[in-house]
């Protein structure tokens, strides 16, 4: 339980961040029954696709893609023995993964995956993506992809960072049957620019606007089996809207990412929030660490606030989720790379000049993007002469050492496997 003053707060457990692998933490957190507390602005997850990757590409310097996403891990393992999915092992990625999506069924926003395979899904710039998880939303979008059966793509005018014919233009040579049409967005007939990508899903939300997009869609359909739409269909009932649509147009219907902000990103960060704040996790959303310090028997002081320190939180433990250099987590000055808070030991190369290959798209990646926090067994950060720095700090997220995360497209898993041991680690040493 969470207990405060004005000004005080007492929990079990702070975790810095509200990336996907902050929410993570504190999704474990509440699940076991930890007292817990989040601080930190909106993370990178409202700008992400909805998909949740596992393990997609190994070795990055041969851009070798796997279909199979756990014989991608024991190979990407054999490699780099200290990446963080080393430190957790299979059967512990698996019982995250079981406890996150069930937890996402629960809250209306079921996802759909093949256990042992990584499947394949069209991008909003036309491309295929191998990921592991897709919202449900977009599954009729897998079969369609697999089967090549007559698929219509659908942009709305003024939606302008979404081209149904650039998407049919890049994939014609796969997918033969496959066109496209741009249509007027219900109630925008005359708008040039369509509002953000929020409210258009809220606007179809409302059951006479969903009729005026049924109305205008039934012209085009034809001999379409499948319809691929922008992932615009409602905040909070989406599969259910996706259903409606199916019923009224007599063709599967799926979604299609947006560029971001994301709808399903929106969808996924909501999620999160409205579970934890049911499960009575405290969020700061717009409050950062501004000083930490340590606090009798083992315990940690934090002052939080915005420019200025408003709340002071005593914890038992921290977890730090606060990203790389877009969230916050480490920063570079003239001389190295350093995190931020802590000034913990950051894993890099030796000398600035080799933090980046000469050429920008070299297909290895920079060497900088695997720098980050050393950690023992227990996701907990190295000092310099490689033990634990505290007891019970742990690290979770991109914020850790020997991955690229992005390349490797193991970004979600990263983060929900990290985070589930990273908070087994707490309970584990805390009691």
């Amino acid at each position: 339980m969470i207990m405060s003053t004005s000004k005080t707060i007492e929990c079990q457990l702070a975790i810095i961040g509200r990336g996907m692998a902050g929410m993570a933490s504190a999704f474990f957190a509440a699940r076991r029954g930890i007292s817990a507390i989040s601080i930190g602005v909106t993370g990178g997850t409202i700008f992400g696709s909805g998909f949740l990757d596992l393990m997609g590409v190994h070795p990055v310097e041969e851009n070798k893609s796997w279909r199979d996403p756990w014989a991608a891990i024991d190979d990407l393992i054999k490699d780099i023995p200290h990446h963080p999915y080393a430190r957790v092992k299979k059967k512990g990625i698996r019982i995250a993964f079981e406890e996150v999506l069930s937890f996402l069924k629960e809250e209306n926003l079921p996802y759909y995956r093949c256990e042992e395979r990584n499947i394949e899904m069209i991008t909003p710039l036309g491309t295929l993506k191998q990921t592991y998880c897709v919202p449900h939303t977009m599954v009729n979008g897998v079969r369609a992809l697999e089967k090549k059966c007559p698929c219509l793509i659908i942009g709305f005018r003024g939606l302008n960072d979404f081209s149904a014919h650039q998407i049919v233009a890049t994939l014609q040579e796969k997918w033969p049957d496959l066109r496209a049409t741009t249509i007027s967005f219900p109630n925008a007939d005359h708008v040039d620019e369509l509002f953000p990508g929020e409210i258009m899903a809220q606007t179809l939300e409302v059951s006479n606007n969903r009729k005026r997009l049924i109305q205008t869609l039934g012209p085009h359909i034809k001999d379409a089996q499948a319809v691929g739409m922008p992932a615009l269909l409602g905040m909070h009932r989406s599969h259910e809207i996706v259903d409606e649509l199916e019923d009224k147009i007599g063709a599967t219907v799926f979604e299609i990412p947006t560029m971001p902000v994301s709808v399903p990103g929106l969808r996924l960060n909501d999620a999160f929030a409205r579970h934890l704040s049911l499960k009575g996790i405290r969020h700061y959303s717009q409050s950062r660490v501004l000083k930490v310090t340590n606090g009798p028997k083992g315990r940690f002081v934090l002052s939080i606030g915005n420019k200025k320190s408003e709340y002071t939180v005593r914890a038992n433990g921290i977890i730090l989720a606060s990203g790389r250099f877009g969230g916050g987590g480490l920063y570079a000055d003239r001389q190295r790379i350093r995190e931020s808070l802590f000034d913990l030991p950051v894993s890099q190369p030796k000398d600035r000049s080799m933090w980046h290959r000469e050429n920008f798209l070299d297909s290895r990646g920079h060497p900088a993007n695997q720098a980050g926090i050393e950690v023992d067994d227990l996701f907990r950060p190295l000092d310099s002469s490689g033990q634990p720095a505290f007891e019970r700090l742990f690290v979770a997220g991109s914020i850790l050492a020997h991955q690229d995360w992005m390349r490797m497209k193991c970004g979600s898993g990263l983060a929900i496997a990290t985070a589930f041991a990273a908070v087994n680690a707490f309970l584990q040493i805390n009691g």
